[in-house]
């Protein structure tokens, strides 16, 4: 079938590769009945930054427009990952520089995954590689998620001072307690297996098979059928393996309760405990704490409410420390020393952290109703 590009007026350019060839960092296409974007800024695994981010939204609001668009596919064109993230380089540069511009870009993403939830059609994301922070919030709402057999999830963001946002938080939460904390927490990666048994993907196949599903979903077949037919069955994967240690090592009622059970456990325990208290260590004390408390606020709210509150605690991130000490020493020098603004999770304090959840007034995140944003009439 051929393939008809679609250009977009205000498409972005990534960075200039060793040959001086600009190419597009979304790349957008129409085949059939369906609408292709394809994550193309291979150099930094296509680090999710602002212009990506309005050319995405605007390519959906066409496609929810459109009668003729049966289904949106979001794929990568690099095999090694989807999108391991948000450009946070850029960030906190901009931060730097301008704060009412960062504050905007964390505004705007957020409001791209509300999006992505009240769009009316049906959309399938094809995952191989890295999947992590900006590109599990572009996955989240998707009706079908796809996982190829280099599929890695995780959500790293307390290893650079910032926290599991982009609504990520709110799907986490409803994973079985507290798999999701115990995930937020320690950004463990997890494969295709574990994350389809926790429902994050709900197909596991080859990535050499991607373009023939695409093919048929431009052909408006009919998209449950066709994903299950393909559908691999998966091995237990470590995480499932682990459940029983993480249920009896991360079920008590606070971080700081979390952290002294791990340091006390003995017998069989004693192993998983340790190791999984040396890499709590070494992240930001504070993300720790915000974390822990944001993933269990959010148990009783919806994903809207979860952005909204992603944007007061990024927001506060910004105008702390600890966010751009993590960035530096994990991706500008990477000297992996990062100096945090307290020496553990015990010297942070109650109501430090519920100062960052607090209502920003007038400047909170202001998302529309799903009503309003699928144009339905009450």
């Amino acid at each position: 079938m051929n393939e008809i590009r679609q250009p977009h007026s205000d498409q972005t350019v990534s960075d200039q590769t060793a040959d001086a060839i600009v190419v597009p960092k979304v790349d957008f296409s129409r085949r059939g009945a369906m609408v292709v974007m394809t994550l193309n800024r291979p150099l930094v695994l296509n680090a999710f930054d602002d212009g990506m981010r309005r050319a995405v939204a605007d390519e959906l609001a066409r496609s929810a427009r459109n009668p003729d668009i049966y289904v949106v596919a979001l794929t990568s064109a690099n095999a090694k990952a989807f999108c391991a993230g948000g450009d946070v380089r850029a960030i906190t540069a901009m931060a730097q520089r301008d704060m009412a511009l960062a504050r905007s870009f964390f505004a705007g993403e957020y409001s791209l995954n509300w999006a992505l939830d009240c769009f009316s059609k049906p959309s399938v994301s094809f995952i191989d590689g890295i999947c992590m922070g900006s590109g599990a919030g572009l996955t989240l709402s998707n009706t079908h998620r796809v996982a190829g057999e280099g599929y890695k999830f995780a959500m790293p963001e307390t290893a650079i001072g910032l926290f599991p946002d982009v609504g990520v938080a709110h799907m986490l939460a409803k994973l079985p307690w507290p798999l999701g904390l115990y995930l937020g927490l320690t950004g463990r990666a997890i494969g295709r297996g574990d994350a389809q048994w926790l429902g994050l993907a709900t197909h596991c196949i080859g990535r050499a098979k991607f373009a023939d599903i695409m093919g048929e979903f431009a052909d408006c077949q009919p998209i449950d059928p066709v994903l299950d037919a393909l559908h691999e069955p998966q091995p237990t994967g470590p995480l499932q393996n682990d459940q029983a240690l993480i249920e009896a090592l991360f079920s008590a009622p606070t971080i700081w309760d979390i952290m002294q059970g791990l340091e006390k456990a003995t017998g069989a325990r004693e192993a998983f405990a340790k190791a999984a208290l040396s890499d709590l260590r070494k992240r930001s004390p504070l993300s720790l704490a915000l974390t822990d408390r944001h993933i269990r606020a959010v148990r009783s709210m919806d994903l809207r409410e979860t952005l909204i509150q992603d944007y007061r605690l990024g927001v506060r991130c910004l105008e702390g420390k600890d966010f751009y000490e993590g960035v530096r020493a994990a991706l500008i020098d990477k000297d992996g020393a990062p100096r945090w603004a307290h020496a553990s999770v015990e010297a942070v304090t109650e109501d430090e952290v519920a100062s960052y959840f607090t209502p920003l007034g007038n400047d909170d995140l202001n998302l529309p109703t799903r009503v309003a944003m699928q144009g339905v009439k009450p």
